[in-house]
């Protein structure tokens, strides 16, 4: 196990952690730049051809335009593509592939140790900047059947569900999506909703009038007030919130006479939780039922000197989200201004439509 020690180790390489690496590249501040995985791991399991909510200037990077070749949103495939560029136009250094598996405090600094390759390495540092993004692990419905091989809490291709019966559970933008995109690949789709109606907040507003006409009209079956209390190999019980509440003890509450839904195929789109594992390591305090890291709004600081949180990881497990890659370019500034003791930027004006 060698060891090497730098300024600045940055974990994750998501679009704020490259956007921090290239200002602390400016700045000349000798930084380490880790990934667990790839860069841009999150964006890079979006459906293939997935557009951002976002217009390409709001989430553009380090002062690189984002362009389309029809000037439209970002798909998934040309934001990392456009990721790609950033990393080879600026040379940035980001050893992928490479999972901290260890934060000590010593004296000056940390010590964090990395695993890649099944080898570990020492890495010491002055400060940590954790970037790690909010959307690590699928929610979970804790229900029977919830493993069997034909459910996924990813959609991938809509081809797989060609002339089968797909149920997506979820309301918000990316069941929507999924709904959508599968119905017109020739899947038979029910959509299972736990509310009575759909948040027009959270979806795309190009996607919301088809999939209102397509549920109104019949072709996409819409089961609202509903959620699933058991999976099984052909199909799905479903009940009311309310009456399939766990017993208080964790465990699913028994529904007499559920309702029913065929199904060849369950997709599960109701949304990802946050891995606070370094938070939890690095010692970092945890705040409210998200448990995001507490950290000052000045400098990006968390509750542990001379640790840092950029990006979305800052939100916890967001319900609805709120904190995405347009609004936390800021995070930036205000690190690199903690790091080098000059005033942080100005707070931006709050900015209205999500990416996703």
């Amino acid at each position: 196990m060698d060891s090497m020690r730098s300024d600045v180790i940055v974990v994750g390489a998501g679009p704020i952690g490259l956007e921090l690496a290239v200002a602390l590249k400016r700045e000349g501040i000798e930084y380490v730049h880790v990934e667990a995985k790839q860069i841009g791991y999150t964006i890079s399991w979006f459906p293939p051809q997935t557009r951002f909510f976002s217009s390409n200037e709001r989430i553009a990077i380090a002062g690189v335009p984002l362009q389309t070749a029809d000037q439209s949103k970002a798909s998934r495939e040309e934001y990392l593509a456009y990721l790609r560029s950033v990393v080879e136009q600026f040379d940035l250094e980001v050893q992928t592939y490479t999972r901290v598996i260890g934060i000590q405090k010593n004296h000056g600094g940390f010590a964090v140790t990395v695993q890649a390759a099944g080898r570990k390495r020492h890495l010491k540092a002055r400060r940590i900047v954790l970037c790690t993004g909010g959307t690590d692990h699928p929610r979970r419905l804790s229900i029977p059947g919830e493993d069997l091989p034909h459910v996924s809490s990813y959609f991938q291709d809509a081809h797989k569900y060609f002339r089968k019966r797909l149920l997506v559970v979820g309301g918000k933008n990316s069941a929507i999506e999924t709904a959508l995109r599968c119905h017109h690949a020739g899947a038979n789709v029910t959509l299972s909703y736990r509310r009575a109606q759909l948040d027009t907040k959270s979806i795309k507003y190009w996607l919301l009038p088809e999939i209102n006409g397509l549920i109104a009209d019949g072709r996409i079956t819409g089961l609202f007030d509903t959620i699933p209390t058991e999976i099984t190999p052909t199909d799905v019980a479903l009940a009311p919130p309310g009456v399939a509440e766990s017993d208080g003890e964790g465990n699913p509450r028994a529904v007499p006479n559920p309702l029913r839904a065929a199904a060849d195929f369950v997709v599960l789109q109701i949304g990802f939780e946050q891995d606070t594992t370094l938070f939890e390591m690095a010692g970092l305090a945890l705040n409210g039922e998200c448990r995001a890291p507490v950290y000052s709004d000045r400098t990006m600081e968390s509750s542990v000197p001379g640790i840092y949180v950029a990006g979305t990881a800052v939100g916890g497990t967001q319900d609805k989200y709120r904190v995405f890659i347009e609004n936390c370019h800021v995070h930036v500034g205000r690190i690199v201004a903690a790091l080098v003791g000059t005033a942080p930027p100005p707070t931006p004006v709050p900015l209205a439509a999500p990416e996703s």
